[in-house]
């Protein structure tokens, strides 16, 4: 008899127009039985899924959880995750171990964690990932982890790669590695979309409407200069966004309340210093989780925007998320 959960995840790619290709059908096959493993309380071996962007590994990851019976597993975003555990750290601070009881109410008691687009880059991150790992092993959880990397080459930075080995070295022991990187970037074959994030475009034309008065938005109690803000758009510059130290933690706050935003004035990102460019990579990584419509208008086309931003990091993980924008 054929997996529930294995069906379900076809099944809903089926739905959507495509069919899982052999490496994706061996991983998910996998998955499924850690999944079910874990949900019975078994302490079974996670997967660790990586390739190039757009090769189905959050898909995978996203159908799978949706396939599960309610409030059986957790999910985390790289953002989502830091943002949470700085705030519940804040919440445990007098208690002797904060971080740890700030890990355990992150996952919530359950056995099965997924944690989507795992990158590192910090070492501050690399610390606190691997405090995670450690203590999900030590509770007996199952994790299922997506990433552009393989786990070798997590905070690729020589100075600091060494910072994040017990990570690497936890996440080998403890989860199967599972490479996605076939020819096909299941992004672009993605249908229109009248609706988030694939429904936006990238324009080099100037915007020409007139708008009120720049306003203020706060966000525990920090005050953010944007151009243009009602109960459910935004309209800010790259300056406003990206030159000032705005946070993921911001840009998150901000999705779930405009699900409309417009970007004006991008300028290539070499023009820029590097803060600003991770704060643009960060706030695209930001959007397409939060499956936000975004116009972004721009000095330059895209494809020239792009190459001109190949050397920094996690560069090809941006272009293959803005180019799911139409062209205007």
């Amino acid at each position: 008899m054929p997996d529930p959960l294995f069906a379900a995840v076809e099944a809903r790619a089926r739905r959507e127009g495509f069919g899982l290709d052999p490496d994706q059908q061996a991983a998910l096959e996998r998955m499924t039985w850690a999944a079910s493993r874990a949900l019975t309380g078994d302490a079974v071996r996670g997967v660790y899924l990586f390739g190039p962007a757009g090769r189905g590994k959050s898909w995978l990851a996203d159908a799978l959880f949706a396939a599960l019976p309610g409030g059986s597993a957790t999910r985390v975003h790289f953002h989502g995750f830091f943002d949470d555990l700085h705030r519940r750290i804040q919440t445990h601070r007098r208690e002797p171990d904060a971080t740890t009881r700030a890990l355990d109410d992150i996952c919530g008691g359950r056995r099965l964690v997924f944690f989507d687009e795992l990158h590192v880059h910090d070492p501050g991150d690399a610390r606190l990932l691997t405090r995670l790992i450690e203590r999900l092993v030590k509770r007996g959880c199952t994790l299922v982890a997506t990433s552009n990397y393989a786990p070798r080459e997590l905070l690729p930075d020589p100075v600091w790669h060494h910072l994040f080995v017990p990570g690497i070295a936890l996440l080998e022991a403890h989860l199967d590695v599972f490479r996605l990187d076939g020819v096909v970037d299941y992004r672009t074959r993605a249908q229109a979309h009248t609706s988030g994030f694939r429904a936006g475009v990238w324009s080099t034309v100037v915007p020409t409407a007139v708008r009120p008065a720049p306003r203020e938005l706060s966000v525990r109690d920090r005050l953010f200069n944007v151009t243009f803000a009602d109960e459910s758009s935004l309209i800010a510059t790259f300056a406003q966004l990206c030159d000032s130290p705005v946070a993921p933690a911001e840009y998150r706050h901000w999705s779930r309340v405009y699900r409309h935003w417009t970007i004006t004035d991008v300028p290539p990102l070499d023009e820029v210093g590097p803060s600003a460019q991770q704060r643009f990579v960060n706030l695209i990584d930001v959007l397409v989780d939060a499956d936000v419509h975004l116009d972004v208008h721009s000095s330059v086309d895209l494809e020239v925007f792009l190459e001109r931003a190949a050397t920094r990091p996690d560069a090809f993980r941006m272009a293959s998320r803005l180019r799911l924008l139409r062209r205007g």
